[in-house]
């Protein structure tokens, strides 16, 4: 079964795309360390999202598990749709369940961009974050970085990941910003990097949608979701779940489309 894209769509890294992504942090074990619980139900997700609720757009980074997410994507979806867009994630080093190490160094990130490639059984990484940004490295060198990967046909397309207003201004000196993701939901209703991306015309993607369950109070996923996607025809929001029943809630919260 298919169905129509979640919540309409969106030109995302040169593709068009449901504007309802699947966020895959959740396919871990506790701690975003190791593999799941269920690893066949971690892999019949990722196969529902993309191919029973049509959702097109698919967020991962090296870090969740470390490399977990990525083997399972690899194994639940290759052969990839021509529709389909995976978007992972770079700059965390994981030393520990929970821990969460800010790692930019130009040799570390090109390692982890050709050992995500590996993973995920591709030639170029159509989407590729800047997972974050290591204050201890100068940003002109991690994003020069991934420039040159850009030029070697390694990255399509460079995005930036939970960035300030300056780092935003600054990141765009260096490179041409394909994404944007920071965090938005009921909770934290107000991001000025969404308004900037609002003028630049550049996608939005928020991650925590629902806030860990906290901004959908009773499970009601509509309200949160519905929230986001008036924000604006250049939001994204990437929900995510290793339950099939919540996930089959939240594709179908968003069916119709209708935000502007």
């Amino acid at each position: 079964m298919t169905t129509a894209p979640p919540g309409g769509t969106i030109d995302i890294a040169g593709k068009t795309v449901s504007r309802l992504g699947f966020g895959t942090m959740r396919l871990t074990g506790p701690g975003t360390w190791g593999d799941p619980e269920d690893r066949d139900q971690a892999l019949a997700v990722l196969r529902d999202a993309v191919h029973s609720f049509g959702i097109t757009h698919i967020d991962t980074a090296d870090a969740y598990g470390p490399h977990t997410v990525e083997h399972l994507i690899k194994d639940a979806l290759h052969p990839y749709p021509d529709d389909l867009l995976i978007a992972t994630k770079v700059g965390f080093a994981r030393p520990a369940p929970n821990m969460w190490v800010p790692h930019g160094h130009p040799v570390y990130l090109r390692a982890c961009v050709e050992a995500s490639l590996r993973r995920l059984g591709m030639e170029r990484l159509e989407l590729c974050y800047l997972h974050r940004i290591d204050p201890q490295v100068p940003l002109a060198d991690q994003l020069g970085t991934l420039a040159a990967l850009h030029d070697e046909g390694k990255i399509g397309n460079i995005g930036l990941s939970k960035v300030t207003p300056e780092d935003f201004e600054m990141a765009r000196k260096e490179i041409s910003v394909a994404a944007v993701q920071n965090v938005l939901n009921l909770h934290h209703r107000y991001d000025p990097v969404m308004e900037l991306c609002r003028a630049e015309e550049i996608p939005y993607v928020t991650y925590r949608p629902l806030d860990a369950g906290a901004a959908a109070p009773g499970g009601n996923v509509t309200a949160p979701l519905s929230w986001l996607l008036a924000r604006g025809p250049h939001v994204a929001p990437i929900p995510g779940t290793s339950n099939p029943q919540h996930l089959a809630a939240i594709a179908q919260a968003v069916t119709g489309g209708g935000w502007t």
